[in-house]
């Protein structure tokens, strides 16, 4: 199947790429050996029953039409529309990916994607020092002309996306777009829905998983024309992000930080093999502009070798022998920690945002949604615990051990 055929599915050919993409062992891969093969999803589909007998010994079971029927009704109603690749409005970035999802569901203006994208990721556990840098990061790129995509997770994503709002924000969700997560997220997710857009792969009433995560993750790269690392720890999904940028063909930028901090031995670490260090937004317009003079044929620079051979993300079940290597069973991939986090007392909520840079109190209430006079409790409980130190201009930070 070629991305750069224009295409429009009418709804009973859209039917038929929901059953063969929801079926087990059909991913985008096994989806287009398939496809390219038999001409059609309907045609796949009618073969896939003596094929699974004759290289599998096994039936497979195909999704229903009256099932792929209710994914789209149901999607619609959500006010939620699907785009096929090789559809016009299919992001031209993320369909030069070999692992490109064949249907995405969407909410909002896809034609955001036209524009030049970043996507920004980073810790969910980020710092005032880091929420203020992916702030600015996000602004300044939305001046130059950019727009941000991020994951809809806790801390850098949140941030990015806020920030982003008023120049062009998508968000790629994990699960369903009705099963939001977190869902302490949901006013973001109802902003981003009405001034941004918001992207999925996954079936209606999906929960997501945490394989689902770095599935997510590539497509958070693979729309985007670089990736931006703000705090990551070295196994989090920030840096399985940064690889399938790498992995893409794509730009990997990376924040430094204070190697006193656990949250910079991500960004650091990345740096130390070859990612472009990022001060200011001009770092990474140096680096994209030139890209962009080349007018729409730059999308061609963008080749993919495949990603994550080693790890495959789906169950792909290789037919034809041509849908590349078919996974043993499920495949789990570290990700930067997706379950519920518990709930923290304002003391250990204030210590976690602070680092060895310091910042100004106002701030520190600000990123953690604390009256002033709470904030100034907690930093003196901590200076009495010689967990604080206290710098000119009433600027605070974290005590750094041995110091």
């Amino acid at each position: 199947m070629s991305s750069e055929a224009a295409i429009r599915l009418s709804d009973d050919q859209l039917i038929a790429w929901l059953r063969l993409i929801r079926t087990d062992g059909v991913g985008p891969r096994t989806f287009v050996s398939l496809l390219n093969h038999y001409g059609g999803a309907a045609e796949a589909i009618r073969a896939l029953p003596d094929l699974s007998r004759r290289r599998a010994g096994k039936a497979v079971t195909i999704v229903s039409e009256a099932e792929a029927e209710r994914e789209l009704t149901a999607t619609r109603r959500f006010g939620a529309r699907f785009v096929a690749r090789g559809e016009p409005e299919y992001p031209k970035a993320l369909a030069a990916i070999d692992s490109a999802p064949p249907l995405i569901s969407v909410i909002g203006p896809l034609n955001l994607a036209a524009l030049p994208l970043v996507s920004i990721v980073g810790s969910r556990n980020a710092s005032v020092a880091g929420l203020k840098m992916t702030d600015r990061l996000s602004a300044d790129l939305g001046s130059e002309g950019f727009g941000v995509v991020s994951g809809l997770a806790r801390g850098i994503d949140t941030r990015a996306h806020l920030a982003s709002l008023p120049f062009g924000a998508i968000a790629v969700v994990a699960g369903g777009l009705d099963k939001l997560y977190p869902e302490e997220n949901r006013p973001l997710f109802e902003q981003l829905c009405d001034r941004g857009a918001v992207i999925s792969e996954m079936p209606f009433g999906w929960v997501a998983r945490g394989r689902d995560f770095p599935r997510r993750n590539r497509i958070v790269s693979g729309l985007a024309l670089g990736t931006v690392v703000i705090e990551a720890a070295m196994k989090s999904g920030s840096l399985i992000t940064a690889r399938f940028a790498n992995e893409q063909g794509r730009e990997v930028f990376a924040v430094p930080g204070s190697p006193l901090d656990p949250r910079a031995e991500g960004p650091n670490g990345l740096i130390r093999q070859g990612a472009t260090l990022v001060r200011s937004v001009a770092d990474i317009v140096e680096v994209l502009r030139p890209l962009l003079s080349r007018g729409p044929e730059q999308l061609k620079l963008l080749e993919s070798d495949g990603g994550h051979r080693e790890q495959p993300l789906w169950d792909e079940a290789d037919w034809l022998g041509e849908a590349g290597p078919a996974a043993k069973g499920p495949t789990e991939m570290p990700f930067d920690g997706w379950a519920e986090a518990p709930a923290i007392s304002p003391i250990d909520r204030i210590l976690s945002l602070l680092t060895a840079t310091p910042i100004d109190p106002d701030d520190l209430a600000r990123s953690a949604n604390l009256p002033i006079r709470e904030v100034n409790l907690a930093l003196y409980s901590l200076e009495a615990e010689q967990r604080l130190d206290r710098h000119p201009g009433g600027k605070v930070s974290a005590r750094v051990a041995g110091a």
